[in-house]
């Protein structure tokens, strides 16, 4: 029985976000430098990806490059720059042949010119795709995204179109870069660290946290469905007592 049989009758998040980690080490575990494992990465894109279309997840964020790692050595930096340029040309055709709709969060403006551009025609080309959003967090970090949030709302409240009474978390939300979008029900995080990251700070709330061993460049279908199988198996509870929500 194929991994799409089997979860048929589970419960099934509608938006799943992923910590991509393990690129570096398991290049290192194979004698290969670190970049030889971000270009093997994009492997567990398309598995992710293909997961979520053929189990109707709506949603998948993936956390591609944070506003921390401008801080790793130039040549890596580098190499993910043009790797993210190349998956850009590479797969944006297949995932609007999917009906995938494809996002970027976070703060492009540090991109060069021909990576912006490139993000702009993509979303544009899939703006109207409505099988899975996925989101590719690049140059994203949770209290960036938080500060840039309270940043705008300020200044409403300056300008006299918002009364600070009235802010809360709808409202808030309203100002985050997924506001739009079903609330996040799962985040997994790949290469056996068990921390979030700076990611999706806001979104996390209530997020259900699985963690795996497994390297990103081997995260394939199986691997995703032992997350899904793990998440189906909790009561999700918000604040509530078991018996409240049985």
């Amino acid at each position: 029985m194929n991994s799409e049989s089997q979860l048929i009758n589970k419960l099934m998040p509608q938006h799943v976000a992923i910590i991509m980690d393990g690129n570096g080490r398991w290049a290192k575990k194979k004698g290969k430098i670190r970049t030889f494992g971000h270009r093997a990465g994009v492997k567990g894109v398309r598995a992710s990806v293909s997961f979520s279309l053929k189990n109707n997840i709506k949603v998948l964020t993936l956390f591609a490059f944070s506003s921390e790692n401008w801080n790793r050595p130039q040549e890596e930096v580098g190499v993910l720059m043009e790797l993210f340029k190349m998956v850009l040309s590479s797969e944006v055709k297949k995932l609007h042949k999917n009906n995938v709709r494809l996002r970027v969060i976070g703060d492009t403006s540090r991109f060069d010119k021909k990576l912006v551009e490139q993000i702009r025609d993509a979303e544009l080309l899939t703006a109207n795709n409505d099988a899975l959003v996925l989101n590719i967090a690049a140059n994203y970090g949770g209290r960036w995204e938080i500060i840039n949030a309270t940043k705008a709302i300020a200044e409403q409240v300056k300008a006299g179109s918002l009364d600070s009474n009235d802010i809360d978390e709808n409202l808030f939300n309203g100002f985050t870069c997924c506001s739009d979008l079903p609330e996040l029900d799962l985040l997994i995080r790949t290469g056996g660290e068990t921390r979030i990251s700076n990611f999706l700070l806001w979104q996390v709330a209530y997020a259900e946290l699985y963690f795996t061993d497994t390297y990103w460049p081997d995260f394939n279908e199986d691997a995703f469905k032992l997350a899904i199988d793990n998440f189906a198996d909790r009561q999700r509870r918000y604040g509530m007592t078991g018996e409240q929500v049985s």
